[in-house]
């Protein structure tokens, strides 16, 4: 069943001791005021690895895969591994169904401008991400050293020679961590972005799903604790926020960064939903639903809209 409803959210997501999203110098990632971000992409990241790694019937087209060699598929062999029978295909209107038919890009988009089919078509993504930026009000990072097994072979300093001099010590390198963040990344759905595209694809091409948004707010929920490495160990899904409203509702809602405070207890994190509630409270007759979403064991929340469900992110029981 088509899915028809604006949604507005956030999703927090908790770091502890870990980096969530460092840049290419492998710090954590920082705005000129030295406010810890992280970009739209990393938390995109998480949710389609974890579409692709717990719904495998479902395509996610946009996702690094391997070749034989072990270098990342191109386009052209993306689009033949996934649609092997329109792998010649040069007619818009069936790469764009196969496109619309890929998960990812009925929730993200995409730009597919392939040279070899000289075609380029582009498709705004129904759900938009903004970067996540930390709401707490410390963003205290800091560096480890760590040591490799191996020893870095040098080559001789003799010109002519091919030789390699062993080192008589082990490769030491160094990790950077942030000490605590919440970083809260503000998101919208507007199904209508992918409307005329699907129309002009014709019959067969697939519009967003009410089963695609019940895929993407477990992902939401779950895919940064579901995808855990060294460097991001310590990093979870902490709190959803989810206000869908009616179908016919033209109300448009603020980002909610500046909207959420953090506070803290001697053993929770309290999320302060004041602004949140006020501005909810107004339009409460164009929202169909509200969904909250948080770890019952560390965080509390304060001043809910109402109308509001809350539930236990991990084990989705109702808390309220």
């Amino acid at each position: 069943m088509s899915f028809n409803n604006r949604v507005f959210g956030c999703a927090i997501i908790k770091s502890i001791n870990s980096n969530y999203n460092a840049d290419f110098s492998h710090q954590p990632r920082t705005l000129p005021n030295g406010v810890v971000y992280a970009t739209d992409k990393t938390l995109k990241y998480s949710i389609k690895n974890y579409l692709k790694d717990n719904y495998p019937d479902e395509t996610v087209f946009y996702f690094k895969r391997l070749n034989e060699n072990f270098n990342p598929l191109d386009l052209d062999a993306a689009y033949e591994h996934h649609f092997p029978s329109n792998k010649a295909a040069t007619d818009k209107k069936t790469v764009a169904k196969d496109l619309l038919s890929c998960l990812d890009i009925r929730l993200f988009g995409a730009t597919y401008a392939n040279k070899k089919k000289k075609m380029a078509i582009s498709i705004h993504g129904p759900v938009q991400i903004n970067h996540g930026v930390n709401i707490w009000k410390e963003n205290n990072i800091y560096s480890e050293q760590i040591m490799s097994p191996f020893s870095d072979e040098k080559k001789s300093d003799n010109k002519d020679s091919d030789e390699f001099e062993e080192k008589g010590a082990t490769t030491l390198g160094r990790q950077a961590k942030l000490q605590e963040g919440h970083y809260l990344h503000h998101f919208s759905v507007n199904p209508k972005n992918i409307a005329d595209l699907t129309a002009l694809a014709g019959d067969g091409a697939m519009s967003l799903q009410s089963g695609d948004i019940d895929k993407l707010k477990e992902a939401l929920r779950s895919g940064v604790t579901y995808f855990d490495s060294a460097a991001k160990s310590g990093t979870d899904n902490e709190f959803l926020l989810w206000v869908q409203l009616k179908a016919d509702s033209k109300t448009v809602l603020p980002n909610f960064t500046e909207l959420i405070k953090l506070e803290k207890t001697a053993d929770k994190n309290v999320f302060d939903l004041s602004a949140v509630k006020e501005i909810t409270d107004e339009i409460a007759e164009d929202i169909e639903k509200i969904e909250i979403y948080y770890i019952s064991q560390s965080v509390d929340v304060k001043n809910a809209p109402g109308n509001a469900t809350q539930f236990d992110i991990n084990t989705r029981k109702t808390i309220k």
